[in-house]
């Protein structure tokens, strides 16, 4: 069925468009969406304006998403860290991303920085926050057992809190990798020569509405990528989290 409901879904949308129920110049349909796919994939276009956006999009998340789980932890088992930081993360989170772009095209320039930078900001705050919310959901009892054998504080950090919190790091990640990809176009659509959102921008303006759909398709199917891949990552380090599913 979840094979078989999409599929339904594109023929209904062909056979709309085909009726004249949908209009081609809005929603072209799913074949010339993908003869447009075809083109730009044997020409090479689409795969190297797709390395670019995910080159981006790499960088921004490690520099993001390294940070985020350190200081994460730092706070979930100090609570002077947290009583710090915790007003900080509460009054920066909610400003749009896209917002402070702006300023960051005016700090960087419109270089790779900027793009880098603003995609590393939007995955901070939810791996931050999702990995201080699990440490702290550790159960005590483990940090009793590493205190009566006297583990030290990197011992601690290294066999109770990282992993403990792993499956909460995770969740973060796979809520900064879809930030990610939604900052990276716009970042590219405002400030950028090439990549995906300059193509969906670029396409726009020039009215090739088959070929801005393209581009939408690609980043959703990096979007499903990007997260199975993370889940892969999870099943592997936390088999003690799979056995309880």
């Amino acid at each position: 069925m979840s094979v078989l409901a999409p599929l339904a879904l594109l023929a209904l949308w062909e056979l709309l468009v085909r009726t004249g129920l949908l209009n081609p110049q809005f929603f072209p349909g799913p074949t010339t969406i993908y003869s447009e796919f075809a083109r730009l994939s044997g020409n090479g276009q689409l795969l190297d304006t797709a390395l670019v956006s995910l080159q981006r999009l790499g960088i921004g998340f490690v520099i993001g998403a390294v940070p985020g789980v350190l200081i994460g932890i730092v706070m979930g088992l100090s609570r002077w860290a947290r009583t710090i930081a915790e007003p900080i993360i509460a009054a920066l989170y909610p400003i749009p991303k896209t917002a402070i772009f702006p300023l960051l095209l005016i700090i960087f320039g419109l270089g790779e920085a900027s793009k880098i930078a603003v995609v590393a900001i939007g995955v901070f705050f939810p791996v931050v926050v999702n990995t201080a919310a699990g440490v702290l959901g550790i159960p005590m009892i483990h940090h009793d057992v590493a205190k009566n054998f006297r583990a030290s504080r990197f011992d601690v950090f290294r066999t109770v809190a990282l992993p403990g919190a792993a499956p909460l790091i995770i969740a973060g990640m796979k809520l900064g990798v879809g930030m990610a990809l939604m900052l990276i176009v716009v970042a590219e659509m405002l400030g950028g020569t090439n990549g995906l959102g300059f193509m969906i921008w670029n396409s726009w303006s020039t009215f090739r509405v088959e070929t801005m759909y393209v581009a939408l398709i690609l980043i959703s199917v990096l979007g499903v990528a990007l997260t199975f891949l993370l889940t892969e990552v999870e099943r592997f380090l936390t088999p003690w989290n799979r056995a309880k599913r």
